[in-house]
């Protein structure tokens, strides 16, 4: 038999280190194999220092299959792999690229039958997982699971989604996390083993078993033989985002690493913010605890910002007393000074907004979308978004939807539409779908006679009936027909339109007020895992109709703020130019050349209960880091002094902490005092 000899020659980077990149970068890219955390700050091209260090390791002759690299979006990974294919002319296909779950599942294909698994398992997404374990709560047929109070399938699933991220147990996230439902802890405990026993069953998986049963194969000793020949296919491990990490992440993280040793994990401590999501501070915090001989290597280089954003941010992140300390310099010239802006209410803050929206872009040429406005909370933007669209200026509001469009607030807006007009059927069948027992076919019987389209014998009336009974009545005779909790819904429905219909005149925020408190705070209690930002949302809305004295008023300014497309006056460099408006949770990552973070005062932005614990208001100081490093030339700091009260006297604001605490010399801000030139005095 002849034999060929084929020579395997490491590819040479086409790539100069010390053109490429500054010093720090180049420590990075150039440490020796071992535990390294690197610490990289807002700006200062983490993805590329990651980027050049997987080309460095290939180079040097590790095979790309050889490589592990963990990102939390496919698309990161993608990017990066490109951008070493570019660098090195080569393939990189078969390196071990991607989100944690993509790998979980790509290794649990190999070896998933050690856990139970078959190969060809299934994998549930979001909705196939609420979808089944509505299946279980529904055929476990325990009385408890009838309570209004029981969480439905989309809490249930992410009760046991923290809880793998966790690596705890049911009661103990329920006791951390799920206070709410603390004298439930047994039948969601029973609900949750018997939905993952059903998993089993149907030989399917949901997004967490993926790194469940991956962490399962590394540390059960049944599966000493899986575990070694995991860690021996790789050399290297990379991970990117290390800060955002739960604590599941964390341990498959160090036991892959554990035999060769080869770990670089890149982060910011200082933007840690997503704990509600289940990341855990302590991953990247205490790294050196657990990996004693570990590199902190600093990225603190900042390519993004002015000097003078960078001052405040550092001031700022100074503070907290829990991070590894260090200070970002910018290598641009000298910018603006940044602004802080006291502004008489939440009106005249979204009237300085869109003002200087307008000017920036007229006068500046600035595109709107090079613009970005900013909150803590989605509902902080409600008078905002009010008045761009009185001011027709295009905007986006990224990755989420418009206010008053949003589920929750239509949902009690509903009840307002039927109290002012009996006869909306699309709003009973709206609300009527709230109510526990109430299906499709009830909803629409008695949409259907509350609008007036039956007489007393279920006939079709050829037009509308005169004046409908008052809704009360109408409610209670229905109940009569109803079984179960469809009745003992309806009986109460009609309790709480006595209410609506006596209580609070015909003021809408009052009105709002009561719905929420009757019903809907316990329906988002059960119905949505982010329950308590929802209720914000609501306190929010009944503040924002206390404005107006008659419902009918505020239900119709409604109508036209959702009905006007606010794209004909403004018009951008593109079709789709329009103004950013953004949660900073959704901001991260990105930038902008000029910000504006709204409702800076304490109880928002620290929120109220982020004041409780320390730990809690570190997260907030990050997240006001997050929100300052996002701009590039220009930051706006804006906020309230005066909120006018429901019912009571006007309230006095306090300027958040985040602000006074940076109150001394050298000045890190300018403040601006604002002058209102009357309508005639206007040129």
């Amino acid at each position: 038999m002849a034999k060929y000899s084929l020579k395997t020659r490491s590819p040479k980077p086409a790539v100069d280190l010390q053109r490429d990149l500054n010093p720090q970068q180049r420590a990075v890219v150039e440490a020796p194999a071992g535990k390294i955390l690197v610490l990289a700050g807002a700006g200062t091209g983490k993805t590329r220092t990651l980027t050049y260090r997987v080309a460095k390791l290939v180079a040097g002759g590790c095979q790309p299959e050889r490589i592990m690299l963990v990102t939390f979006t496919n698309r990161a990974a993608r990017e990066m792999v490109h951008r070493v294919e570019s660098l090195l002319t080569i393939d990189m296909r078969r390196s071990a690229s991607g989100t944690f779950h993509h790998v979980g599942n790509r290794i649990l294909r190999r070896y998933g039958e050690a856990v139970g698994l078959g190969p060809d398992f299934g994998i549930l997404d979001p909705e196939d997982a609420r979808d089944l374990m509505g299946s279980v709560v529904s055929e476990l047929g325990m009385a408890v699971l009838t309570s209004k109070r029981f969480p439905d399938a989309r809490v249930l699933t992410k009760i046991a989604s923290q809880a793998a991220g966790m690596l705890g147990t049911i009661p103990a996230v329920i006791e951390r996390r799920f206070t709410r439902f603390l004298d439930l802890v047994a039948p969601i405990d029973k609900v949750l083993a018997d939905f993952k026993e059903r998993k089993r069953r149907l030989n399917m998986v949901d997004f967490d078993d993926l790194l469940s049963y991956w962490l399962e194969l590394l540390r059960d000793p049944k599966h000493a033989s899986v575990a070694e020949q995991l860690r021996g296919q790789w050399d290297h491990m990379l991970v990117d985002e290390y800060q955002d990490i739960n604590v599941l992440q964390g341990a498959i993280i160090d036991e892959m690493a554990r035999d060769h040793g080869s770990l670089t994990c890149v982060g910011d401590d200082a933007q840690s913010i997503y704990s509600f999501r289940g990341a855990d501070f302590s991953q990247i915090y205490d790294f050196r605890i657990r990996h004693k001989e570990a590199q902190v290597l600093p990225l603190t280089i900042n390519y993004r910002s002015t000097p003078q954003i960078l001052s405040l941010a550092n001031r700022s992140i100074a503070r907290n007393r829990e991070q590894h300390p260090k200070e970002l310099t910018a290598v641009r010239k000298p910018g603006a000074t940044p602004a802080l802006i006291p502004l008489r209410d939440v009106i005249q803050q979204g009237e300085l907004v869109a003002q200087r929206v307008l000017e920036l872009h007229h006068e500046q040429s600035l595109p709107l979308r090079k613009m970005a406005v900013l909150y803590r909370n989605h509902a902080h933007s409600l008078e905002l978004q009010v008045e761009l669209t009185r001011r027709n200026i295009p905007f986006a509001v990224r990755s989420g939807v418009r206010f008053f469009e949003q589920r929750h607030i239509k949902d009690v807006v509903a009840y307002l539409r039927a109290r002012e007009n009996p006869r909306d059927a699309l709003a009973w069948l709206r609300l009527l779908r709230l109510w526990p027992g109430i299906g499709n076919r009830t909803a629409e019987r008695v949409a259907s006679v509350l609008a007036g389209e039956f007489d007393a014998f279920g006939r079709r009336l050829p037009v509308p009936a005169g004046p409908p009974a008052p809704v009360p009545e109408v409610l209670a005779a229905e109940s009569k027909q109803a079984k179960g909790r469809a009745k003992d819904a309806l009986v109460t429905l009609a309790k709480l339109f006595d209410r609506l219909l006596e209580a609070g005149g015909r003021n809408p925020g009052r009105a709002i007020e009561i719905i929420v408190h009757e019903h809907y705070a316990d329906y988002a209690e059960r119905s949505f895992e982010n329950a308590d930002a929802r209720k914000e949302d609501l306190d929010n809305l009944a503040n924002y109709a206390g404005r107006w004295e008659d419902a009918t008023e505020f239900l119709s300014e409604l109508a036209l703020i959702e009905g006007i497309s606010a794209e004909n006056v403004v018009m951008g460099d593109e079709p789709d130019d329009k103004l950013v408006l953004s949660t900073i949770h959704q901001a991260k990552g990105l930038e902008w050349p000029v910000v504006f973070v709204l409702w800076l005062v304490d109880g928002r932005f620290p929120s109220s209960q982020a004041l409780r614990a320390n730990a809690e208001l570190e997260e907030e100081r990050r997240l006001f880091y997050v929100a300052t490093t996002r701009a590039e030339d220009d930051l706006y700091l804006l906020y309230p002094t005066i909120e006018e009260g429901r019912r009571g006297p006007t309230t006095v604001l306090r300027p958040s902490r985040f602000l006074t605490e940076l109150d001394h010399d050298p000045p890190v801000y300018e403040r601006w005092e604002i002058e209102e030139v009357p309508p005639e005095e206007e040129g």
